[in-house]
Formats: structure tokens, sequence, C-alpha cells
């Protein structure tokens, strides 16, 4: 009879999960998203194989994913404010044209045998930068397009694309390596920006505008607010975790599918499609679950311990199949602590301050990257990827468990319906 009960509930909750897409808007923007991000991923794995092929050198690729990451943490401050400020669309139409030219340059560079090493950093520099802007830009103009109500749902089906991007770039940039060329994927993320520059130009968004808040206390702003919220400032230092000793580890794929599995380009795009397939399968089955659950510390901690467990396991591996079912299961985590985060500081978000939170998440987890690359990056050069991996993962363990022990808050944490996100922040009477 329980059963009976309970499967209404469950059906439901994945009904809202995908209630967004009956908006024209959000389904088209998200639409061309899905196409854009499987040529980025195939980019993003050509890339790291050509500067392996380039260097052999694990700091290289460390450098590069500097490079590109550097630029979130330098930027943050100012990138939220211009999101608030000025028209999401230009901005958006802006940096994924700019993104279109790196990826054709780089693909003449390849296919004309001229490139070498200085061209991917100078690439992945001038990227870094794009994204610094982009990313608040694009985060918020979701929230534009679904409105408030249903930010959470729009963002994880935005996850959901990107994740499926996860699986599919990388393997089909696999593919294409070993039979057409290293330049191929670049061509192809070329194309693909052309689907969401069209996707953009066809939708219309909402965009609240904040007339006179120009001052460059802005970021002062922000910061005293979010000190104001202790569960913000977990979920921030969650992200952090999982972003310095988990995502920087898929930094060093290319190593371990060389050095610690002995494959080739293509071993390399099965373990990133692993990771794909499992932060695809997190996305539509763990975090419509996550989304109706309350206790989010207490998801965030579990997902934090899950992945480092899969991580020591994967730094025991020298076995294809095992490494990509331990990629696949650690893949799982990383959504609900991350997707989760966003999500929630959008709605505890004042909403002439929403970019600017989300740019200061960017600036505190993935603008951390610079320093993870050239950490694990050094680590897997001087001690070789698997003891690499194991450090990484027994830090993750360890600093979620001491986030779980020590904030006692985190543990009791009951997520509330809110209405204050979309209110200004001179509106509210007080944080709470």
């Amino acid at each position: 009879m329980s059963n009976l009960i309970e499967r209404p509930s469950l059906i439901q909750t994945y009904s809202r999960s995908f209630a967004p897409l009956k908006n024209r808007n959000l389904r088209i923007y998200l639409g061309g998203q899905a196409v854009s991000l499987i040529g980025t991923w195939m980019q993003s794995a050509a890339q790291n194989w050509v500067v392996w092929e380039l260097t052999q050198s694990e700091a290289s690729l460390g450098i590069v994913v500097m490079l590109n990451s550097l630029p979130l943490f330098l930027l943050a401050p100012w990138a939220g404010g211009i999101a608030d400020r000025f028209n999401r669309r230009l901005i958006l139409l802006v940096t994924q044209g700019i993104a279109m030219l790196l990826a054709f340059s780089l693909a003449i560079l390849i296919q004309t045998g001229l490139i070498q090493i200085w061209h991917i950093y100078l690439a992945a520099l001038t990227l870094g930068i794009v994204a610094a802007l982009d990313f608040p830009a694009q985060q918020a103009f979701i929230g534009d397009l679904s409105g408030m109500g249903q930010v959470r749902q729009a963002v994880t089906l935005n996850i959901m694309a990107l994740q499926v991007a996860r699986m599919v770039g990388p393997a089909t940039a696999g593919f294409l390596l070993k039979q057409i060329g290293n330049a191929a994927s670049f061509w192809v993320n070329g194309i693909s920006f052309m689907f969401v520059l069209l996707s953009i130009f066809l939708v219309k968004s909402s965009q609240t505008s904040h007339p006179g808040r120009h001052s460059r206390g802005q970021f002062r702003e922000t910061l005293d607010f979010i000190r104001t919220q202790p569960r913000m400032i977990d979920l921030m230092i969650f992200a952090s975790l999982v972003t310095f000793f988990g995502l920087s580890v898929f930094n060093i794929l290319p190593a371990v599918a060389d050095e610690v599995l002995k494959g080739d380009s293509q071993t390399y795009g099965l373990l990133f499609a692993s990771s794909g397939a499992g932060a695809l399968i997190s996305t539509i089955v763990l975090l419509p679950l996550s989304q109706a659950a309350k206790r989010i510390g207490l998801i965030v901690t579990g997902a934090a311990v899950w992945m480092g467990t899969f991580f020591l396991l994967l730094s025991q591996s020298t076995w294809l199949p095992l490494s990509m079912a331990s990629i696949f299961f650690i893949s799982l985590g990383a959504p609900l602590v991350l997707t989760t985060g966003l999500g929630v500081m959008q709605l505890m978000s004042p909403g002439d301050m929403r970019a600017r939170i989300i740019s200061l998440f960017t600036m505190l987890t993935f603008g951390l990257q610079p320093i993870s690359s050239i950490v694990i990056g050094n680590a897997a050069e001087f001690l070789g990827a698997q003891a690499a991996i194991l450090l990484s993962a027994l830090c993750l363990i360890i600093g979620a468990a001491l986030m779980f022990f020590f904030r006692i808050g985190l543990r009791q944490w009951e997520l509330k319906p809110a209405v204050e996100p979309i209110l200004s922040s001179q509106e509210k009477a007080s944080p709470h």
C-alpha cells in the first residue's frame, strides 16, 4: 500500500524536473546549447590529447587548464556585475562568437601542421577570459528565460545537456582523433557554435534591469551578503573541495590512458565518456530526487565522500574496464554537489545580485582550477598519475568529513521554499 502512495510522488518529482521544457524559449536555447556543448567537449578532449602529443608532460596539461581557468578567478568580481547591468543576450552573442573564431583558428593551425604549444596556451587564456564573462551571464539568462519559480529545474536541464555532451563529445573525439586526425574535433566545435548563436537570436528573454547600480562597491556588497548566509558558504566550500581535489584529476586522464592503461587516444576518449555517462545518469535520475529532498547538507557531504571513495579505486586500477567504472561512479557525485550548489544559491540570492553571486561561486570553485591544475599536474609528473589521484582522493574524503563534523548547521539544514530571491537586496529588511 505504501508503494502505491509513493509512486505518484516520484512521478510528480520527475515531472516537475522537466516542466521548464514547456517554455518554448528555454527549449530553443537549451537545444542550441546541447549541440554547442557536444562540440565544446570534443574540442576539450582533442586539445588535451594534442598537448600530450606535443609535450608528453602532465605539467603542460596542468598549465593549459590553469590558463583556461585563471580568468574565472581574476575577472569574477567584475563579470557578475557586467551580467547584472548589461544586456545578457548581447554578452552571450559576443562571447559565443569569439569562442567560435578561436575553435576555427586552432583547427586551421592543426590542419596545416603549424600548431605549437604556445598557440594552445594563448587560446586557452583567451577562451578563459571569454568563459569568465559568459558563465554568469549564461546562468542568469537561463533564469531570465525560465523565471525564478523554475530556476533550479532549468539549471538542472542545462547541466543535463552538459552531461550528454560530456558523454558523447569525448567519445566522438577519441574516434575522430584515431580515424581522421586532431583537427576534426576543432572544426566540429566551430560549426556547433552556430546553433547556439541562432538560438540566442530566436528566444525572447525577460531581464530585469537595475539602473543606477554601478557603484564600485558591488563586489563588497555581494561578499557582505554572503557572510550572513552560512549555508551559502558551506555550498561554496563543498564545490571548492570537489573542484580542487576531484575535477582536477580529469586533467591528467591523457597520462592515465597512456602510461597507466597503456592505451591510445581512443582509450582516453572512453575514460572521458565514462565520466559523461555517470554525470548524465546523476543529472537525470539523482538530481531530481535531490531537488525534492530538504537535507541539502547531507546530500552534498555524501556525494563528496562517494567521489573520494571511487577516486581511491581509480588510483589502484590498471585495467580499462575498472578505470571506466570508477570514473562512472565518481561522476555520479559531482553534479549533486556543483549543480545543487548553483541552483540553491540562485534561489537564495536577491534578484539584483543573482549574477554576481553566480560569478563569485564560479570564482571560488572553478576559479581554483589554476592552482589545482598545477598541483595535480606536477604531482603526477614527479610522483606518477596513480599517486597523485590517491592523494586527491584522501584530501577530498578528509575535507568532506571535517565539514560534516564541524559544521553542525550544515547537518541540520533543511531547505525551505523561498520567495525572497524575487526581491532586490535593498527591499529585503534583513537577510536570513
